[in-house]
């Protein structure tokens, strides 16, 4: 079992990971993997060091080898992009008009 947290802060507010991985361990038998809010499709807001690809959120997954955390599929027809561990339609949103919705059984965006 994997525990999100973000009860690594020290008693000064100072971020530390080992802090983390103690309180899972010991309070919720879990293993801790440290998340980061400024951090969506591998880029950090702020420019730092992006931290797993994506904020972890409910429903997210962990995935080991790409040392991500992933969101639920949205759709049956969406893809997972590698390169920022998000999901995208298999068509591109238009650049004008909208707002768009993607309706599945089509496979397209609608003006809704």
């Amino acid at each position: 079992m994997i525990v999100v947290s973000n009860a690594n802060t020290s008693s000064n507010g100072i971020e530390d990971g080992v802090i983390g991985a103690a309180f899972c361990a010991n309070l919720l038998s879990g293993e801790w993997v440290q998340t980061s809010y400024n951090t969506l499709g591998g880029v950090h807001k702020d420019g730092g060091t992006p931290l797993r690809f994506n904020y972890a959120g409910i429903g997210y997954t962990y995935d080991t080898a790409r040392d991500a955390f992933i969101a639920p599929q949205p759709y049956a027809s969406w893809v997972l992009d590698e390169a920022t561990c998000r999901w995208v339609a298999p068509v591109a949103i238009p650049s004008e008009g909208g707002p768009w919705a993607w309706d599945e059984d089509t496979e397209s965006w609608i003006a809704v």
